[in-house]
């Protein structure tokens, strides 16, 4: 993270956080874009550049508005949606279409529509049903539609059960068993508005090792050469999907792009070369490792509660409405005081949030410097997840947004009103 200190204020991306509560007041999501746009870069570096045909899109769940849309343009990515709803934020914010990649488990017929109306790049085909829906809206289009098919790999991963999708028991894809596939691809070569151009994986999210990712290619490379062999069909594209850990506490240890993609690509390169298959192009879909880094969430203590011998809580104004991991996932975040950044921490609080549920814990047994209300809490590293997750529970407005950029600030959403949350009710006269 792009962070220092100056007076005992904590600095990130050249804004003075305290300074930024004020102004914008909490609680507060602030977006490094500069930790973003060299996450980007890293990916050409390392990727794109490096290794012909490849393709990169940013995974749009982990964080998403307009102007992020712009920025991933700008940048050179792709966009990978998994909702109408997430597909029209990407036309609004003027993502070429030819770029965007449509996933989803069990997406709507209205969806799909919407999908082959715009063109997409590529649609993700999870099953059978969704499969039978797109080739009748193609023929009504009268469209050729480009598609992968997901496949599950029967990987089991080091990760929460939760954010875990490439076992066998899923609920993404077509498990790797009976020839499922084989069957799926030559009714696809019978339909005359599909074209099927490979297949995808996703096998969980937060992986801090690449042992799984090599694991699922191995299996798909294995069907790749298979189909070949028995029933000729060429695979042009696979998507390795994404899943790609941060550090999100001192115990994990940082990962480069590099550290995943390039023992995959060692791996397709010799199997293509061993067994005589042309080589793919190769797309990856990293959200978290892009944005998540980049964000940190700013709030305002207030009560301080000690319980002799037993802890001390610090509650802050937000909590699982603008982060709900914690509770979800047992997620582990680190803080900070930002006004007392340079002080020693020689206090143990528990950091709670304002919702009326005891699980509304942000972070338990965090060590600061003596806590006061009206500190600025700095959490670190939520940019994926958190605003995307966010919710109104207790009727709490949701967070402005803004981004940051060597010393300047900008909001990019702005904060919910108490009038926005009764915008949508009905009243009907009595």
């Amino acid at each position: 993270m792009n962070q220092e200190s100056k007076g005992n204020h904590l600095i990130f991306d050249g804004c003075d956080t305290v300074e930024l509560a004020k102004q914008y007041k909490t609680p507060l999501y602030i977006v490094s874009e500069t930790c973003i746009i060299n996450k980007c870069r890293e990916i050409h570096e390392d990727f794109l550049r490096k290794y012909k045909n490849t393709k990169a899109v940013y995974a749009s769940k982990a964080f998403l508005n307009i102007e992020m849309c712009k920025l991933i343009t700008r940048e050179g990515l792709g966009l990978d949606v998994v909702s109408g709803g997430e597909l029209y934020t990407a036309i609004k914010g003027n993502v070429p279409m030819k770029d965007v990649v449509f996933h989803g488990n069990n997406k709507s017929l209205d969806e799909l529509k919407m999908a082959v109306s715009y063109d997409v790049g590529r649609i993700v085909v999870d099953n059978g049903y969704e499969l039978q829906m797109l080739s009748q809206i193609a023929k009504e289009e009268n469209k050729i539609v480009h598609i992968l098919f997901r496949m599950t790999p029967g990987i089991d991963v080091k990760t929460h059960k939760y954010i875990s999708t490439g076992q066998v028991d899923s609920k993404f894809g077509v498990p790797f068993q009976n020839n499922t596939l084989h069957d799926y691809v030559c009714e696809i070569e019978k339909m005359s508005h599909i074209k099927l151009e490979g297949f995808h994986f996703h096998i969980g999210s937060q992986l801090l090792d690449n042992e799984a990712h090599l694991m699922a290619l191995e299996v798909l490379l294995n069907l790749i050469k298979d189909l070949r062999d028995t029933i000729g069909f060429e695979t042009s594209e696979i998507n390795l999907g994404g899943g790609f850990g941060i550090p999100y506490t001192k115990e994990d240890e940082p990962r480069g792009i590099k550290y995943f993609i390039e023992p995959m690509m060692d791996k397709i390169y010799e199997k293509c070369q061993l067994h005589s298959l042309s080589i793919p192009q190769v797309v990856i879909e990293p959200g978290r490792w892009i944005v998540g880094e980049a964000g940190m969430t700013l709030y305002t203590m207030g009560s301080i509660k000690d319980i002799p011998g037993v802890r001390t809580y610090a509650s802050v104004d937000g909590g699982m409405p603008d982060n709900p991991r914690p509770s979800l996932y047992n997620a582990k975040y680190e803080a900070v005081i930002a006004n007392k950044y340079d002080k020693v921490e020689d206090e143990m609080v528990t950091i709670a949030g304002k919702c009326c549920e005891s699980g509304d814990i942000l972070i338990w047994d965090l060590k600061v410097p003596a806590v006061e209300p009206g500190d600025i809490l700095a959490v670190m590293r939520t940019g994926a997840y958190n605003y995307s997750m966010s919710n109104n529970y207790n009727k709490l407005p949701r967070p402005a947004v803004i981004m940051v950029k060597e010393g300047n600030s900008r909001v990019v959403v702005r904060r919910e009103m108490y009038e926005d949350l009764i915008r949508r009710d009905v009243l009907f006269n009595e």
